[in-house]
């Protein structure tokens, strides 16, 4: 297994104990990993430490091989992510902000164009390509924060909760791009609080309980939402209550 992401015993808390407690994590080329967990699990806190965005008190993380803290400029070519809020600039027309997040991966101007395009069309962002970001509904902006994590068509990408404010044809659209870039061999987490979205995309879903990696859900189950609450009620039973994770 060639692992795209990986965190080894990963640690980062914050005042109060909230945060994330020795998490092990493994994202395989061609695999779309889910990260499940209730607000406050730690999913998003996690996704920011294996971006960089946080440094881990305890453990560490490699992307493509190598060390976050190491990674240079031609490691983040290749990373797309987008975790809380599309970054998209409220003056620039949609066209222009996936334009600009393609130069900004390295991506030569000509080709970013047709590049762009192509994002625009596989995400059914056609008729908005013209319209200033700011001017876009709450999942328009997703779909094109979407679209710019995705637009260099990144050997690693890392989601939260991507499929929140789309429609049900946007979260059919996403759907297609994940499997499709999975196919050819990125590795891809995202975060979800979406049971059966994620069990329709997912090679592998890991649960999120405080802070924790408490066990792992078969995408293929039956009754995911009960094994889900399961497996966080058992692990609820297994310890104190604690101010819970962000």
């Amino acid at each position: 297994m060639t692992a795209r992401l990986q965190a080894m015993r990963v640690r980062r808390v914050f005042a109060g104990g909230a945060g994330v407690h020795g998490v092990d994590l493994t994202v395989a080329a061609g695999e779309i990993h889910a990260l499940v967990g209730l607000n406050g699990a730690g999913k998003s806190t996690l996704m920011r430490v294996l971006l960089g965005m946080l440094r881990p008190d305890a453990g560490g993380v490699h992307l493509l091989g190598c060390a976050v803290a190491d990674a240079g400029s031609q490691v983040w070519r290749e990373v797309g992510h987008l975790v809380e809020h599309p970054l998209t600039y409220g003056e620039l027309t949609g066209r222009e902000n996936l334009v600009l997040a393609a130069r900004l991966h390295g991506i030569a101007r000509g080709e970013a164009e047709a590049t762009v395009e192509q994002v625009l069309t596989e995400l059914g962002l056609e008729r908005y390509a013209g319209v200033r970001a700011r001017r876009l509904s709450l999942g328009n902006r997703q779909r094109v924060g979407i679209a710019a994590a995705m637009v260099h068509e990144p050997r690693v990408i890392v989601l939260d909760e991507p499929s929140n404010s789309l429609d049900p044809a946007g979260v059919i659209l996403l759907r297609e791009s994940l499997r499709r870039r999975a196919a050819e061999g990125a590795g891809i987490l995202v975060s979800s609080h979406h049971l059966d979205e994620v069990a329709r995309i997912a090679d592998r879903i890991t649960v999120l309980n405080a802070g924790r990696a408490i066990g792992t859900l078969d995408p293929s189950g039956t009754d995911l939402e009960r094994s889900f609450f399961a497996l966080v009620l058992a692990d609820d039973e297994r310890r104190p209550v604690t101010e819970g994770a962000t």
